[in-house]
C-alpha cells in the first residue's frame, strides 16, 4: 500500500483529461497538451512541438533514417521555395496541390518577378535537379531522401494530424527501368509497415490506393493504413511509383549502355509527424499517453518513495547506473509520490520503478507497467534483467492488443444496406468488393460517408458483385472514415 493512498489522494492534483469514450477529439487534445507534446502558436494553423513531442520525432527519425540507409539511400536537402514555372511543368501535380499552396510574392520591399510557392512537396525540385545531375546509366539509381518541413494551407487543423506546416521525410529516387522503380516503391512501403509494427507497435494494412485517391502525378500509390481507437483510419505512410511521367515533363534522360537516350523512372515516399498522432490514438488511454518502449524517449522512470529517508535517493541513483543500458531518469523533484506517478503515466513512460525504505530493507523494488498498471516486485540483484524482459513484453503486448482491436473492428459488407448500417453504427474498417468504377467510389462517399482506404495486397473474395452497383467485382477494398 506504500504510496498508494498518497497517489489516490494526489491524483486529483493532476488536471483530469476527458474520457475518450465521452469525447474522443477532446481526449486527444487533452493528451497532446497535458503530456506536453505541443503548444499552440500565434501562427494560425501551426503548432509548437515541445521537447517531449520532438524527442519522439527524433526517435522516429533516427530509426527510419537507419533503415533507409541500409537500403542505399543518402540524405540531401532542397530549397524550400519553388518557382511557379517549375511547379507548373507537371499538369496533374500542380492541379492536385493548387488549393493548398502558400505563395511568396514579395522579396523584401520589392515584388518578385515570378511568385514562388513554399514547398508543399519537392517532386519538381528533385526533377529539376535530376535533369542536370543524371547523364548516363552509370549515374543510376539515384536514391535520395530529405528531412524537412513542408507547408500546406489546410483549412481545418489538429495537432500532429493536420497542420499548415509539418515535419516529414520525402524520398525521391530515379531508376533505369520501370521494374526497378516498382521494386523500390514496394520496398519502401514494406519498410514503413515493418517500422510501424516493430517499433510503434501499430499494425497496418498494406495496399494500393484507387486512382481517385492516388498522389497527383503518380502512376500508382501504395499506402499503409492504421486503425485508431475510435474506429477511424489514418493513412500512415505512402510510396508512389511515378513511372516516367515526371521524367518526360522535366526531360530527365540518360544515355544507356546501348548508346540510346532513355527516360528515367521515379519514385517518391514519405512519412510525417502525424505518426505521433497515430501513436497517441492507437495506444493512449484515459490516464494519458502510452508509449511503446522502442519509441519512448524515457523508457524507465525511477520514483524514490520518502526520498528524504536515509539511503533512498542514493539507491535511486545507484539503480539509474545499473539500468544505464536503457533510457532512464530519476524523478527527484519535491513533488509527492502520487503526483510523480500520475505525471509518469500522463507522459506514457513504459516502466516505473518505485523504491522506498521498506524496499531497501528487503533488497527489492516495484516495477509498474504503464500499459496494464500491473505491479511486479523484483530483487535488486535481478532488476536489470527484469526491466529488459518487461520492456520486451510491453512492446509485444501493445502490438498484440492493437491487432486484436483492429480485428474486432474490421467488418464485411456485401450490399449498400450493410455498408450503411456498419458505417453508422460500427466504426472501423469495412471490407467490401468493388467493380473498379469511380462512380461507385463517389457514391459510397456521398451515401455512406466512407472513402476507399486501400486495395490490400492480401486480396479476398467476399462475393462476386460490387457492393455498390452489383456489377462484377474486380477488387476487395478496405473502406472507412478517416482522419
Amino acid at each position: 500500500m506504500r504510496g498508494e493512498l498518497s497517489w489516490q489522494k494526489d491524483k486529483k492534483l493532476v488536471e483530469a483529461i476527458t474520457s475518450m469514450d465521452v469525447d474522443f477529439a477532446q481526449w486527444y487534445t487533452d493528451v497532446v497538451k497535458k503530456a506536453e507534446l505541443i503548444d499552440y502558436s500565434s501562427v494560425k494553423g501551426c503548432m509548437v512541438i515541445k521537447p517531449a513531442g520532438y524527442a519522439i520525432w527524433e526517435n522516429i527519425q533516427n530509426e527510419l533514417d537507419r533503415r533507409f540507409k541500409e537500403t542505399g539511400v543518402q540524405n540531401v536537402y532542397m530549397p524550400m521555395f519553388i518557382p511557379e514555372s517549375l511547379l507548373e511543368k507537371e499538369k496533374d501535380h500542380v492541379e492536385g496541390f493548387a488549393p493548398e499552396v502558400a505563395w511568396v510574392t514579395m522579396g523584401g520591399l520589392e515584388p518578385l518577378q515570378e511568385r514562388m510557392c513554399v514547398r508543399p512537396t519537392s517532386e519538381t525540385l528533385f526533377c529539376d535537379f535530376y535533369a542536370r545531375d543524371i547523364q548516363s546509366y552509370r549515374d543510376l539509381p539515384r536514391l535520395y531522401n530529405q528531412w524537412c518541413s513542408v507547408v500546406r494551407w489546410e483549412k481545418t487543423t489538429r495537432p500532429f494530424l493536420r497542420s499548415r506546416e509539418f515535419l516529414w521525410q520525402e524520398g525521391h529516387t530515379a531508376h533505369a527501368t520501370a521494374e526497378q522503380a516498382e521494386e523500390r516503391t514496394e520496398l519502401m512501403l514494406n519498410l514503413y509497415a515493418d517500422f510501424c509494427e516493430e517499433v510503434l507497435a501499430m499494425p497496418v494494412v498494406r495496399g494500393k490506393k484507387t486512382d481517385k485517391e492516388k498522389f497527383a502525378g503518380a502512376e500508382a500509390t501504395y499506402t499503409i493504413e492504421a486503425l485508431m481507437h475510435d474506429g477511424k483510419a489514418l493513412q500512415s505512410g505512402t510510396s508512389h511509383n511515378f513511372g516516367d511521367g515526371f521524367a518526360k515533363a522535366f526531360e530527365i534522360q540518360y544515355l544507356d549502355k546501348d548508346n540510346q537516350l532513355k527516360y528515367v523512372h521515379q519514385t517518391s515516399w514519405g512519412m510525417t509527424t502525424r505518426l505521433i498522432g497515430a501513436i497517441i490514438m492507437v495506444h493512449g488511454d484515459d490516464n494519458g499517453l502510452v508509449l511503446p518502449p522502442r519509441i519512448a524517449p524515457v523508457q524507465v522512470m525511477i520514483v524514490p518513495i520518502q526520498q528524504n529517508k536515509e539511503g533512498v535517493l542514493d539507491k535511486a541513483y545507484e539503480l539509474k547506473e545499473v539500468l544505464s543500458g536503457f533510457k532512464v531518469k530519476v524523478d527527484d523533484s519535491d513533488k509527492s509520490p502520487g503526483w510523480k506517478f500520475s505525471e509518469s503515466e500522463m507522459r506514457g513512460i513504459p516502466v516505473r520503478v518505485e523504491i522506498g525504505p521498506r524496499d531497501l530493507a528487503e533488497n527489492q523494488a516495484v516495477l509498474v507497467r504503464r500499459d496494464t498498471h500491473e505491479k511486479i516486485t523484483v530483487s535488486l540483484d535481478e532488476i536489470n534483467e527484469k526491466v529488459a524482459e518487461l520492456l520486451g513484453t510491453i512492446q509485444h503486448d501493445m502490438l498484440e492488443r492493437a491487432k486484436a482491436h483492429r480485428e474486432a473492428h474490421t467488418y464485411e459488407a456485401v450490399n449498400m444496406e450493410e455498408m450503411k448500417e456498419l458505417a453508422d453504427h460500427k466504426p472501423g474498417f469495412i471490407k467490401a468488393m468493388w467493380c473498379g468504377c469511380q462512380e461507385c467510389e463517389d457514391q459510397l462517399k456521398e451515401s455512406v460517408g466512407v472513402t476507399s482506404r486501400c486495395m490490400p495486397f492480401a486480396q479476398e473474395t467476399l462475393s462476386d458483385k460490387c457492393v455498390c452497383c452489383g456489377k462484377p467485382a474486380t477488387k476487395m477494398v478496405y473502406w472507412g472514415k478517416a482522419y
